[in-house]
């Protein structure tokens, strides 16, 4: 017979209160138990990820450095640049058609302001006030004036322009050579036709019905060109283009800025133009090859100067006209296929 006061030996079994009080006793441990093991899993969570993003971001500068080393452009910059851009460039064509004249005058005035430096360091004669007011005129007629005042527009503004330096000219009396003055003259008419005529085109083409998005349709196929040579020279550019104009294109950026430009064009021409995709290709090559030839002739103007860059208002990007050279003589096939599609599509 065993004692009241005796404890239960081990082998036999606990009375159900003892096993509820050791269960509470264990639940009521755990959380004391588990705690640093808990916060070391998650201080080593932390550490992981915090490598992890460092890791991607020392990947992410080496993988800028070696572009910026190959093309001489900040990547980073770049994008932040035309996001902001590409923001004030929606905002005015979607929202109030007018608000881009404003938007168009400025970046025009800017492509004369840096193009006219860079020939005066040349050594060339240019009259800067008298070709911003001129280049001013003919822009803003593009928009304001009807279709055969904007011409009056653009003769008198080469008209003045012309005068002007011939004036200049002979006030100076510095005896410089005849050829030497007839390159001046032409130079300030090239200023006015390739900046300022060219940019009215753009508003001309605005003005239009539904204006704005042809105007926003061909700058997305003249970017998305931009951007398919961009990625594809980067990634397999072996054979270049025009390596006396420009050495960095290739011909396989190329490949990629066609296949870019005719996805874009297709797809800008169904869901914002209301054409044929047959139409949506054909807006796509035509503003593919006026956008190829506009930067193949910038960067030869370029060349002839010895100048990289028109400026460097626009960090990884250069100059304003550096942004402009697809664009400009792209507006002219891109007014010149408006005109021969909206009939076809409104009959």
């Amino acid at each position: 017979m065993t004692d009241a006061t005796e404890p239960p030996r081990r082998d036999e079994p606990a009375s159900p209160q003892t096993r509820r009080e050791a269960g509470e006793a264990r639940r009521t441990a755990e959380p004391h138990d588990t705690g640093p093991a808990l916060g070391a899993h998650l201080r080593a969570a932390r550490s992981e990820l915090e490598s992890q993003v460092a890791q991607a971001r020392a990947d992410f500068e080496e993988a800028n450095e070696r572009i910026k080393e190959r093309t001489g452009r900040d990547l980073i910059l770049a994008i932040l640049i035309a996001l902001a851009i590409g923001a004030v460039l929606l905002g005015s064509l979607l929202f109030v058609k007018w608000a881009f004249v404003p938007f168009a005058l400025a970046a025009a005035l800017l492509a004369i302001f840096e193009f006219s430096r860079a020939l005066i360091v040349s050594g060339r004669r240019v009259d800067l006030v008298p070709q911003l007011l001129a280049g001013a005129a003919v822009v803003l007629s593009g928009y304001f004036a009807s279709s055969w005042f904007h011409w009056v527009v653009l003769f008198v503004a080469l008209a003045f322009v012309v005068v002007w330096r011939l004036v200049a000219q002979m006030a100076a009396n510095d005896g410089r050579a005849y050829a030497t003055v007839l390159g001046d003259v032409l130079i300030a008419t090239f200023l006015q036709l390739y900046v300022a005529f060219l940019g009215s085109l753009c508003l001309v083409l605005l003005q239009q019905e539904d204006g704005q998005y042809w105007v926003l349709s061909f700058i997305i196929v003249a970017v998305a060109s931009d951007t398919g040579a961009y990625v594809a020279g980067i990634t397999m550019g072996k054979h270049p283009m025009a390596p006396r104009i420009s050495p960095k294109k290739t011909w396989e950026g190329f490949a990629g800025a066609t296949a870019a430009a005719i996805i874009a064009g297709v797809l800008a021409g169904i869901f914002m133009l209301g054409i044929d995709w047959w139409m949506g290709v054909i807006f796509g090559i035509v503003i593919l090859l006026t956008a190829t030839v506009g930067d193949l002739g910038e960067s030869m103007i370029k060349r002839d100067l010895g100048i990289k860059d028109m400026s460097s208002w626009l960090p990884g990007h250069g100059g304003v006209l550096d942004r402009l050279d697809s664009i400009l003589l792209s507006v002219v096939g891109a007014l010149g296929l408006y005109y021969l599609f909206t009939p076809l599509v409104a009959s």
